[in-house]
């Protein structure tokens, strides 16, 4: 049965390590840069446009720094209260293992290209797989499914991939055994209805991860 309500889905704006170009995964709080911020500005913007002030939204998001600061960004554009949000850890990114912390371009020269093609992020040694992903983020949708009317989940790269990925039926990536949907720049908004999605608003990130 399809959840009654739409979902959208949005990835934070850039941190500080997204312009080190580091990788973060889920390390707790890599605070946004004033580019994260204008992304948080233009994604609340374009969901304040599609929704109205004050929309009968219910607020979600990983309990990581950035995605609550992206959120609170939000939350003043749709005149909502960001104390309000659910926090779940289960909505965090892919967790790095031995690479949580270290720059691109000093793993690349040890470990090969890091990025597989559809820009998907290799598993870290240590690292958490994508059936892993799929787990938790398939844990929380169960929980949550019963949820009515819409919500604004903040998540990560890689972790929304996964969860979208699920909710449009996508099929199982070959290489990373889980569904796995379209990579999307940094404070990108898509909104899913009875499995279709749409992208509402494309940010101008760059970070894969």
């Amino acid at each position: 049965m399809a959840r009654l309500g739409r979902d959208f889905i949005a990835r934070h704006g850039e941190t500080v390590f997204n312009a080190a170009r580091r990788l973060q995964g889920d390390h707790p709080h890599t605070p946004l840069t004033r580019a994260g911020f204008v992304q948080a500005d233009e994604m609340g913007r374009a969901l304040r446009d599609a929704l109205g002030g004050t929309p009968k939204l219910t607020l979600w998001a990983s309990d990581t720094g950035r995605a609550l600061q992206t959120l609170a960004v939000i939350a003043e554009h749709l005149k909502l209260d960001w104390h309000g949000a659910q926090q779940d850890p289960r909505l965090t990114e892919i967790g790095m293992g031995a690479w949580g912390g270290r720059y691109y371009a000093e793993l690349i020269p040890e470990f090969g290209e890091i990025v597989a093609p559809g820009g998907v992020l290799r598993v870290a040694p240590g690292g958490e797989d994508y059936r892993e992903i799929a787990g938790r983020v398939g844990g929380w949708l169960a929980d949550t499914d019963d949820d009515p009317g819409d919500r604004l989940v903040i998540m990560h790269g890689i972790s929304s991939r996964v969860l979208r990925g699920i909710m449009t039926g996508q099929a199982t990536h070959p290489e990373f055994e889980a569904p796995i949907a379209r990579v999307l720049p940094q404070g990108s908004v898509v909104v899913i209805e009875n499995g279709v999605e749409t992208v509402l608003h494309t940010g101008t990130g760059h970070a894969p991860a």
